[in-house]
């Protein structure tokens, strides 16, 4: 059966990895970035350090730098600071905005496997959110996460060895549990809190896109039906769904924050009572004291940057495993690169079967033949498989069972891209993109002249009309072809079949969409174009079938062939 693949969960850490993976050569950039945040920070630190180092001179301990240099090396650590920062925010947003194209990239290609299929089983404003918003939620993690992780580590690595070394290790044991405290046990509460309200958001979100996606293409219909009030109570009622959650994840980003915030306080006093203490009892020296202090105060930074990530997690987490379920999501047909080349002269169907759910057959045992030089006609009411038989003729959808031969090839056994240059299709809804008609055109034959895309034009009653606009061939069609009518966008969508060249040409309703004169042009075209092709017309015309050479009819999935 054809069944789109269950997508899995993974856990946080298993996103993580994958993620991480995807660096690639961009993982030298990334080290690049974590050793310029790391030093640069740890300049930042020595600025208010060295101001210490000066006060414990004052008190007496034996400094041997002169207060002058103490000076020169702050001022020093300040620019460098400036310095290393801007090449560590350069270097993360490099790898960010470079990975994201990649993984654009990536997404279009799977989906071009997957599709139609993928769009046929899952709402199309979901796959929109995931190609905008899930795609800029991993920029998050890759310019603002991976980096802050690696320096955080490194920064208190660094002060806790500096602590033991020029201070005690009893302040440093100190300022390691809080460390662990602060940038581990706060952010695994936190976002334990919070994983629940991110995924219920990012749900919400997909479902808010799909829904006021189609609010927008079809407001015509909605406006027609004066039904514009109640969708708009339905978005209002969505917007406040998400805007629910969006509260709610706040809140727990809120209580977070002052977790975090609580939690820096107590180790900086504890810190602060344990210099006391170690003076007080004579393990330590005042100016050591307020070097080490000091050094701790200043190094909660980028651990507080750790507890304050749950939130942003949450979120990648949630995008990264849909963006990663669609990557490694297996297609319901295969591409077939290693078969065979064909020149199409012929097809027969021999007893196919097909079922989108188990136990539910939409095609049952049909059997057809069509001959170069043929127009074989279909008819048949909605829904009874007519669209499917087409689909099936272009390997959009694995057959259950039975044959289907190009030239006595099994379709199964024909390379993918061969097949599609020997077959298209008109559907009953042409899609035209926000280009100009030429463009439009180009699609099915990118190298083609003039005269030919004028010539393909002619033979679909559609070229005057071209002609008739302001800019000719260089009109823009909008958005969707939103400036030609339903009719107009069905002939350029005939335009191209003819223009394409290919050798089975496979219609859906072509002329559901144009008035009498227009299809008689259109139908004349058609008849003219069959001794060099095969043409499979669909259609529930009466009129429409009179060119055709022989008619199936399909009932409940059978088909069988009528006497004209």
């Amino acid at each position: 059966m054809n069944q789109v693949k269950q997508t899995l969960r993974r856990s946080g850490i298993s996103i993580m990895a994958h993620l991480i993976s995807l660096l690639g050569s961009f993982a030298t950039v990334l080290i690049l970035a974590v050793i310029n945040g790391s030093i640069g920070y740890l300049c930042a630190m020595s600025v208010t350090l060295f101001g210490a180092l000066g006060v414990a001179k004052a008190l007496g301990e034996p400094i041997w730098l002169s207060y002058e240099w103490i000076i020169a090396l702050a001022v020093g650590c300040g620019i460098l600071r400036g310095l290393l920062r801007y090449i560590e925010q350069y270097s993360n947003h490099y790898i960010a905005f470079h990975l994201l194209a990649i993984l654009r990239e990536k997404i279009f290609g799977v989906l071009r496997k997957l599709c139609p299929a993928k769009l046929e089983s899952k709402q199309k404003g979901s796959i929109i959110a995931m190609l905008t918003s899930d795609i800029e939620t991993l920029e998050v993690f890759y310019a603002h996460t991976l980096s802050p992780i690696c320096i955080a580590i490194l920064v208190s690595f660094s002060v806790c060895l500096f602590t033991w070394l020029a201070a005690s290790p009893w302040l440093a044991l100190v300022a390691l549990i809080g460390y662990l405290v602060i940038g581990i046990v706060v952010p695994m509460i936190s976002s334990a809190a919070l994983k629940e309200p991110g995924v219920t958001y990012r749900k919400e979100f997909a479902s808010f896109n799909a829904y006021y996606l189609d609010s927008i293409k079809g407001i015509k219909d909605i406006l027609f039906h004066n039904a514009g009030e109640k969708r708009e109570q339905e978005v209002n009622r969505r917007s406040e769904c998400l805007l629910e959650e969006t509260r709610k994840m706040k809140e727990e980003t809120g209580k977070a924050s002052a977790i975090t915030e609580l939690a820096v306080s107590v180790f900086v006093m504890l810190t602060l009572i344990a210099g006391i203490v170690l003076v007080y009892t004579g393990n330590l020296t005042s100016g050591k004291m307020i070097i080490g202090v000091v050094a701790i105060f200043g190094s909660f930074g980028p651990v507080v940057a750790i507890s304050a990530l749950p939130g942003n997690l949450t979120q990648t987490f949630a995008s990264g495993d849909r963006v990663l379920n669609l990557l490694e999501e297996a297609p319901a047909v295969e591409e077939i690169i290693d078969g065979k080349n064909i020149t199409y002269e012929n097809l027969e169907v021999r007893k196919l079967s097909f079922a989108y759910q188990k136990n539910e057959p939409v095609l049952k045992d049909v059997c057809m033949q069509a001959q170069k030089g043929e127009i074989i006609g279909i008819i048949g009411e909605s829904g009874c498989g007519k669209s499917t038989l087409l689909k099936l003729l272009l390997r959009f959808w694995s057959k259950d069972s039975g044959e289907i031969l190009f030239n006595g090839t099994d379709i199964e056994q024909i390379n993918s891209g061969n097949l599609l240059d020997n077959v298209t299709m008109v559907s009953q809804v042409t899609y035209l993109f926000d280009d100009t008609i030429e463009e439009n055109l180009r699609i099915a034959k990118p190298d083609a002249t003039q005269e030919e895309m004028e010539q393909a034009c002619r033979l679909a009653s559609v070229h005057d009309f071209i002609m008739s606009l302001p800019n000719g061939y260089q009109t823009r069609v909008g958005a969707m072809g939103d400036a030609l009518s339903s009719g107009e966008k069905q002939r350029l969508g005939l335009a191209r079949a003819f223009l394409g060249g290919r050798q089975l040409i496979l219609l859906d309703e072509p002329t559901s969409n144009v008035d009498s004169i227009n299809e008689g042009i259109i139908l004349k075209a058609l008849a003219q174009q069959k001794s060099k092709k095969s043409i499979i017309l669909v259609s529930h015309r009466e009129s429409t079938m009179a060119i055709a050479d022989r008619i199936y009819k399909m009932e409940n999935g059978y088909m069988t062939e009528v006497t004209k």
